[in-house]
């Protein structure tokens, strides 16, 4: 099987994620606002988890903000292939899915670590997030320097991310999305909380020569002068996403098969059904 391309470059990942955990505490509330929207989705399930598991950085801080179990285990995300073999009944992706080069393959460790009708949940960040601050940078290097290099990881579509489930064995999968806009006092502070979140540019295929001081300059002027915010501010939008799938189970509800209906759709609505001619 051909591997999957490498898109991130893991050693400069880590070194992000090195240097964020030294950063203020309050750069992480996009983070925080996730974790208490999975906690709010989890209270919402009829059912006690009593193996959960939470994979991602920070998982410890994630562990608290959802609200799950002092003992509940909070491992790196790398660390998955190494959990038992049907050991648990909810498996948690904390923000870690955005960097896989190899999703389906992380979706299938996560798979495997579930017992039959356990549920899995991953938290990420979708294609729209930093939209505003992609067509900044776009600009100002076709402007500076004739052309345009990745500085915006690319982040998964929320239809393609809801194949992946089926692609992995999941069943009753499902995915959706929260818009979060944020507010910032310039281009730079979005630029600096990015950074004390270990969310910079991390890209294999990144430029490896230091930003040029007028590429810097010309995309926050791009920026400050197309997505303004109140006050004198700048407009970011952050996409949330949120995959869920249960391991397969002999008991789960499953899909009628087509043409099995009792009853004709116009009937039910009270309509005349007409044919393909009128």
């Amino acid at each position: 099987m051909k591997p999957p391309p490498i898109l991130f470059d893991a050693r400069r990942l880590a070194l992000q994620r090195w240097r964020a955990a030294r950063s203020p505490a309050s750069a992480w509330f996009l983070h925080e606002h996730a974790a208490a929207l999975l906690a709010g989705r989890l209270e919402e399930i009829n059912r006690p988890f009593e193996r959960p598991v939470i994979a991602g950085w920070r998982a410890d801080q994630w562990r608290r903000c959802a609200g799950l179990p002092d003992d509940c285990p909070c491992i790196p995300e790398d660390e998955l292939p190494g959990l038992a073999e049907a050991g648990h009944d909810l498996v948690v992706s904390a923000m870690a899915l955005h960097w896989e080069n190899d999703p389906v393959g992380r979706l299938v460790q996560a798979r495997r670590a579930l017992g039959p009708d356990g549920l899995f949940v991953a938290v990420l960040f979708g294609g729209r997030t930093l939209a505003e601050l992609r067509a900044a940078f776009a600009h100002a290097e076709s402007l500076v320097d004739g052309g345009i290099s990745p500085r915006v990881a690319p982040m998964g579509d929320i239809r393609d991310l809801g194949n992946l489930l089926q692609r992995a064995g999941y069943a009753l999968p499902v995915a959706d999305s929260v818009t979060v806009p944020v507010s910032y006092e310039t281009p730079l502070h979005l630029m600096r909380d990015l950074r004390a979140m270990g969310e910079t540019n991390a890209l294999a295929g990144r430029r490896r020569r230091f930003l040029k001081r007028a590429t810097l300059d010309a995309a926050v002027s791009s920026y400050s002068r197309n997505h303004p915010a109140d006050g004198g501010r700048v407009l970011a939008t952050f996409e949330i996403i949120f995959l869920s799938g249960w391991a397969p189970d002999t008991a789960q509800q499953t899909p009628l098969r087509p043409g099995s209906a009792a009853a004709r759709l116009a009937d039910a609505l009270g309509t005349e059904e007409h044919g393909p001619d009128g």
